[in-house]
């Protein structure tokens, strides 16, 4: 078997630890020290199934403003671009310049090239400062930005999935517009959370890739008012 080559490596900003991207043949992996492989190019299933329910439950999705939390490798991106119409714009928020290079770069083929799409706009840096930005701002946030709803890649986006950062989320919604969260595993607290700060939410499990593989966890909250 061909070894792992690294190509970059990438700080995390506010001591979040190290990014490590690498290449086998046209496998790409990117890890964080310490932690393990955080994605990987041949498993995107679950991410592409977060970006096409949450577009599906979208009254208008032809003129739909979208956030998405994480760009990874850009398969969320890219399968919210095959759900949205034309007049439709998103902003994907990124923490980490390296990972937008890299999507520009060598990853770019994967997801088909989103970033060159028009209807895109990358903000790097952190969502929180998005989400805190204006109410009613959003028909759709996305958030795939850790493992699930705990900071892995740094602590201080535990406050994405806390009740401050939700109610931050549902205010930054349009009425009846959709927050959608991506995890690899189970929070059994997070489903009654959602529901505490007012959101009308339920729990979708997905096969990581096609019809094999572990099954991940999708959340999607609406507001209702």
């Amino acid at each position: 078997m061909r070894p792992w080559t690294l190509l970059d490596t990438a700080q995390i900003p506010g001591n979040g630890g190290e990014l490590q991207l690498y290449q086998r043949g046209d496998e790409f992996s990117i890890k964080l020290v310490g932690r393990g492989e955080l994605m990987s190019s041949r498993v995107h299933g679950s991410e592409e199934a977060l970006a096409a329910q949450t577009c599906a439950r979208l009254a208008d999705s032809q003129r739909a403003q979208v956030l998405i939390g994480g760009l990874g490798m850009g398969f969320t991106l890219a399968a919210a671009l095959q759900a949205l119409g034309a007049q439709s714009r998103v902003v994907v928020a990124e923490l980490v310049p390296a990972v937008v290079a890299w999507n520009r770069g060598p990853l770019a083929h994967l997801a088909g090239h989103p970033l060159d799409d028009a209807r895109v706009r990358v903000q790097e840096g952190d969502i929180a400062r998005l989400l805190q930005a204006g109410p009613r701002a959003w028909d759709a946030i996305l958030l795939d930005v850790d493992n699930g709803p705990e900071g892995l890649t740094r602590r201080e986006n535990d406050w994405l999935y806390d009740t401050e950062g939700l109610t931050a989320a549902c205010a930054a919604l349009r009425p009846g517009g959709v927050l959608a969260v991506w995890s690899a595993g189970q929070a059994p607290e997070f489903l009654p959370r959602l529901r505490k700060v007012g959101f009308e939410a339920e729990e979708v499990r997905v096969r990581a890739h096609g019809a094999k593989g572990a099954r991940h966890v999708l959340w999607f909250g609406r507001r209702v008012d």
